[in-house]
């Protein structure tokens, strides 16, 4: 860790964007007061959330008294399986817009208001992954949708409309602008190298060992080597596969462990219920072979210094590219140091 004491760059290999590191603004990161919100109370059961069992929803239809994972149709979706919006370019291409059909559902993680994924038991976060992969499976094979997008936004400043542990799965007729950038340059290494990217990139962390928060048998958290956000984790599976709807029943067992694991270091990093925002990458669902595709999940956690302080993209990362003060490493050693 010696070597990056001073401003350098690193390259993102799963985008082929760069990162700017200055290491030497922040010579002890913790320094100062680490502030300690109030601890949050709330009910196992709110009559006020439009998400807990038997309540009628913001849309006006009523939940059913449901007891464990519970999906449906968001109410106010931003996808629509019948949009009718022609393609059309105009100006040389410079004013371009093309249909986009999609689905949009909500997944209640539990009955429970009070809970999140870290305060969940094992079986249930196993619940959690198994409607995630069977979500995958049945809005993937529908013949008008190309991606599924799972992800979930934690808390009220990643802009959750509810406290109620929930996520969410978009389905699109396009594959979206990440996944398409992780994708090429995944699909590029691919070509040149005859090999994963992924792959060979987990096996690089392996042997570096700088950066590895926790692990079990199938699944691997670190935190990249490109980092942007201060202490931004990468998932990933240890075989190579593209898709959740691939995953054993073992791997589907490890990934509940891992991830219940890492959210409860995040939750003891600050004393507080951790934000952030999380998504799996996965294969498209556009009938095309993707043997380029590696799954694995991003979480972009937002806080910096304490549960009240966290990290903005302004100025500099909105006009020139992203940047940061605490190294990828120490960021690592900080949540690998912390208990679950």
């Amino acid at each position: 860790m010696t070597r990056f004491t001073h401003s350098h760059r690193r390259f993102n290999p799963l985008t082929n964007e760069w990162i700017l590191v200055s290491p030497q603004r922040v010579q002890r990161p913790w320094l100062g007061q680490i502030e300690k919100p109030p601890r949050e109370t709330r009910p196992a059961y709110d009559p006020d959330c439009y998400l807990c069992p038997g309540n009628a929803r913001a849309g006006g239809k009523r939940n059913p008294p449901y007891d464990g994972v519970f999906v449906f149709d968001n109410d106010f979706a931003a996808l629509l399986p019948d949009a009718a919006t022609d393609a059309r370019a105009e100006a040389a291409g410079l004013l371009c817009a093309t249909r986009e059909r999609g689905l949009c559902r909500v997944l209640c993680f539990s009955p429970r208001h009070d809970l999140t994924l870290p305060a969940m038991a094992h079986a249930d976060i196993r619940r959690v992954v198994d409607a995630w992969t069977e979500q995958t499976r049945e809005l993937g094979a529908l013949d008008f949708i190309a991606y599924v997008q799972v992800f979930e936004n934690k808390g009220e400043m990643m802009g959750a409309s509810n406290p109620h542990p929930h996520g969410q799965v978009w389905a699109s007729e396009h594959i979206p602008t990440e996944p398409t950038k992780e994708l090429r340059a995944q699909r590029e290494y691919l070509r040149a190298h005859d090999t994963c990217l992924l792959c060979d990139y987990l096996a690089a962390e392996l042997a570096a060992a700088e950066r590895i928060v926790l692990q079990n048998e199938h699944w691997v958290a670190l935190v990249p080597f490109w980092a942007v956000w201060p202490f931004e984790t990468m998932l990933l599976s240890r075989r190579h596969i593209g898709s959740m709807t691939e995953t054993t029943d073992a791997e589907r067992d490890a990934l509940a462990n891992i991830v219940k694991r890492l959210t409860t270091r995040y939750d003891h990093l600050f004393e507080t219920s951790f934000p952030y925002s999380m998504g799996f990458h996965q294969s498209p669902t556009d009938d095309a072979a993707h043997p380029e595709a590696h799954l694995h999940a991003h979480y972009y956690p937002p806080l910096l210094r304490s549960a009240t302080i966290r990290k903005f993209m302004v100025g500099y990362e909105m006009l020139a590219e992203p940047q940061r003060d605490l190294t990828a490493e120490i960021a690592a050693a900080r949540l690998g140091a912390l208990p679950e």
